[in-house]
């Protein structure tokens, strides 16, 4: 049996009017409070509230696209399993593509947007590199998933092999509006090659643009020519998709993960063993072969 004794004098009164034991007891109890408002802050705040917010972009196939609960892709399938392995119900954020990755991170990690949306607990389809990481210090870029590398998807009878360049002159090409493999497509030789380009809304619809017969061949992401390629129902072309380097992009492509703000340590721990978790069981295979997609090492 628990016995608890009586002090056989008073305590002692401190100069403010409280006696040592009331001191004590209130300064315990004011660090237990600012120790559960520092827990709260970060992945038990987030189990209270019972979801698991997570930001992705708007109209970005294959990892993300569609509309409220209809939305569908590879990040959209991921962020469920995350939610799923941390025991929590999912709450996306879909959101719209900011100027640069610097204002997406802003909105949508650590700040939050003007427009009053967000910030997310994390944002997923985040490039991991590491000057992006120091152009961002409120936030930790994270346990990427894969590894994103721009490809050539073309007509083989069209256009049956590609070593560079030279090989596209006089062939119709497509590439995503906005982005670094477009920018490579036109830039080299002064634009060389700028009116045989025609632009896309998304990578996606740029490798369609082959499947159909429109052009002959498209500069996207293998990600995108891959999910294209499932997607063709009518076979009229017989695709390749071959590596072809140009200047200004990364030799061996780019790692892309997920970001959280930097205090969020907690949850960041949680979200690594999920990820591995993911990877170790198959699951994470198994999402990019339902999507079309290939699993590349980041």
């Amino acid at each position: 049996m628990l016995e608890i004794s009586k002090p056989s004098e008073p305590a002692s009164a401190g100069p403010d009017g409280f006696n040592r034991r009331q001191s004590l007891g209130l300064m315990l109890a004011l660090g237990a409070s600012a120790a559960f408002g520092q827990e709260l802050d970060d992945l038990a705040k987030i189990r209270s509230r019972g979801t698991l917010k997570v930001a992705v972009y708007k109209d970005n196939p294959p990892f993300s696209s569609g509309s409220g609960s209809d939305m569908v892709g590879l990040d959209v399938a991921l962020a469920e399993a995350l939610a799923r392995q941390l025991q929590l119900k999912l709450a996306l954020l879909p959101f719209d593509a900011g100027e640069n990755m610097g204002d997406d991170l802003r909105n949508m990690v650590w700040r939050g947007h003007y427009l009053g949306y967000g910030p997310a607990d994390v944002m997923l389809n985040v490039p991991a590199d590491k000057y992006l990481m120091q152009q961002n210090r409120q936030v930790v870029i994270f346990s990427p998933y894969m590894r994103q590398t721009p490809v050539l998807l073309h007509d083989a009878k069209k256009l049956p092999q590609v070593n560079g360049t030279d090989d596209l002159l006089g062939h119709k090409l497509a590439a995503e509006r906005g982005t670094g493999t477009a920018s490579a497509l036109i830039g080299p030789g002064n634009g060389l090659l700028s009116s045989q380009v025609s632009l896309f809304t998304t990578g996606v619809e740029a490798a369609q643009a082959v499947l159909r017969g429109e052009v002959d061949g498209a500069y996207v992401l293998r990600s995108q020519a891959e999910a294209a390629i499932v997607l063709d129902k009518t076979k009229q072309v017989s695709p390749l998709i071959s590596p072809l380097q140009l200047n200004g992009l990364p030799v061996n492509g780019w790692p892309i993960g997920m970001a959280i703000k930097s205090s969020f340590k907690d949850l960041g721990a949680a979200l690594e063993t999920a990820m591995k978790e993911l990877r170790n069981s198959g699951e994470l295979l198994a999402m990019f072969k339902q999507h079309g997609m290939t699993l590349t090492a980041p």
